[in-house]
């Protein structure tokens, strides 16, 4: 349930107000914006009638939130979100996500593999123009055979980047257990395997570092926003939703890119949205062409793997773009940007 007040009153009317709500059992989400307050609240309304919020003089309107996600959805926060990527850190260019003014761009390798590996590719990506360097430092995958990342190694690793470069680094986290190893990572990846994984998005919630949240292989755009509701309702606001394609019948593709997300999530959302043309095609000549249709269709930011020498990647060698092929795309996703009164 959303309760709008009306302007002009002091901060002591609405601190009233707000503590008879949670006299009744209820939680608030107070949103203040320009031209009005919107008291959302969280809890089982069930048993409460919007109609007797308005004998209080304070109160403009109040109705149900017609959605499950309370403070995922742009019912209960009208204005775009905007998270700050790697604020307050000496050294560190932090970025803004969100913002509708720039289309950021997460890159690097699918993995850390070594010192020499991801400097190079952060000293590559920050060149060409990404904000923010990303690298799998605990990797999941589908064979237990496969390389599984560097873990505490890799991320140290990411550390030594950020110094270098200025960076703000992004690497998945896979388990609870893990996650005292993050204190340092600037943006936590929750990928498509653990997006429904709803304990680890709780403790993310309490662990307040922002959070790019996948959606998973088959799941729901109504499934991804409830997963950012278990992180938002939990104490952390800082979300942002990535798009990285869905499993459909056809394999001609590693995923299907469902761009229909972007305009989709941003009408019932005030969450950033992020695309992931790598994960989505799997395939090195496709990125750059769903990358240009992602920024058309209006994203926040981009999500782009970039390894040095990609045949000789430790995983995902075939969707990975060499630094040359990455920074021709900067470019020319920059022309797409100014269409749209946009910079990357």
């Amino acid at each position: 349930m959303i309760v709008i007040l009306k302007n002009g009153f002091g901060e002591s009317k609405v601190e009233d107000f707000i503590s008879d709500i949670k006299s009744k059992g209820l939680d608030c989400h107070v949103v203040k914006g320009v031209e009005k307050t919107i008291v959302g609240l969280l809890g089982d309304t069930s048993k409460l009638d919007p109609r007797d919020f308005l004998s209080n003089d304070i109160v403009e309107s109040a109705e149900r939130v017609s959605v499950p996600y309370k403070m995922a959805s742009r019912e209960f926060h009208p204005e775009n979100t905007i998270v700050e990527i790697g604020a307050n850190q000496a050294g560190v260019t932090s970025c803004l996500v969100g913002d509708g003014k720039t289309i950021p761009v997460i890159a690097g390798p699918c993995a850390v593999e070594g010192e020499e590996q991801i400097l190079n590719a952060a000293r590559a990506v920050k060149a060409a123009g990404a904000r923010i360097l990303r690298g799998g430092a605990y990797k999941p995958r589908t064979s237990p055979y496969s390389f599984q990342g560097m873990g505490k190694d890799g991320i140290r690793l990411l550390e030594l980047a950020k110094k270098e470069t200025g960076l703000p680094i992004c690497t998945e986290l896979m388990a609870i257990s893990e996650i005292g190893n993050f204190h340092n990572v600037d943006l936590i990846q929750v990928g498509a395997r653990n997006f429904q994984n709803f304990d680890l998005l709780k403790e993310l919630g309490r662990f307040g570092k922002p959070v790019l949240l996948k959606r998973g292989l088959s799941g729901t755009i109504q499934e991804l926003l409830m997963s950012a509701e278990y992180i938002m309702a939990n104490g952390n606001e800082n979300v942002i939703l990535c798009e990285r394609g869905i499993r459909t019948y056809d394999p001609y593709t590693r995923n299907c890119l469902d761009v229909s997300a972007v305009p989709y999530l941003h009408k019932v959302s005030h969450l950033p949205v992020v695309l992931d043309p790598s994960h989505a095609s799997g395939i090195r000549w496709m990125v750059g062409t769903l990358a240009c249709a992602s920024v058309a269709a209006g994203c926040d930011g981009l999500e782009i793997e970039v390894h040095c020498n990609p045949e000789k990647a430790w995983s995902d060698a075939s969707q990975q773009l060499n630094p040359a092929m990455f920074e021709e795309l900067m470019a020319k996703l920059g022309k797409y940007a100014a269409v749209e009164n946009k910079t990357m």
